[in-house]
């Protein structure tokens, strides 16, 4: 039993035996899969091939990781999918239906949300926020208190916001 302190109290949890790390006996977590010993998973999220959650991480919901890496206090969740090479570390989250894949990195205390994708070498940063069914890929930065919206699309270009 474990405690992941989302308002469900003790559930039946056991630690990973790659890194310690706790998962839910609902969740999913290949042994070749990697989850420190402060992370966890839980809900009915799937971490799958080599990823790896460490530092203060959560996957949880229905959230699925293939073979990426998750890590700080990143959180990702919902119905999110974060794979390939892709990293989200820091403060960031991934949430709702977005995805986060290819070489993208979503950091600081970024979110990718809704429907939203970041992907191809795209950047993700500092207060920014990708959401609705926005996409941000290629080599693509967004920065800043950059907000990109509905259905835009960010190609290859900077976008920094501020206050």
């Amino acid at each position: 039993m474990f405690d992941f302190n989302d308002g469900n109290g003790p559930v039946p949890a056991h630690q990973h035996p790659n890194g310690g790390g706790w998962v839910a006996d609902t969740a999913s977590v290949d042994e070749t899969a990697y989850v420190g010993p402060n992370a966890w998973v839980t809900g009915n999220a799937m971490v799958v091939g080599d990823a790896v959650v460490v530092g203060n991480a959560k996957v949880f919901g229905n959230a699925k990781v293939f073979d990426a890496k998750v890590f700080g206090n990143a959180m990702v969740f919902g119905d999110a999918k974060v794979y390939g090479d892709a990293k989200v570390y820091d403060n960031a989250s991934v949430a709702g239906n977005a995805m986060v894949f290819g070489d993208a990195k979503v950091f600081g205390n970024a979110i990718v949300s809704g429907n939203a994708q970041a992907y191809g070498n795209a950047r993700v940063y500092g207060n920014a926020i990708v959401s609705s069914n926005a996409q941000a890929y290629g080599n693509a930065i967004v920065s800043g208190n950059a907000r990109v919206y509905g259905d835009a699309q960010v190609y290859g270009v900077k976008i920094y916001g501020s206050k």
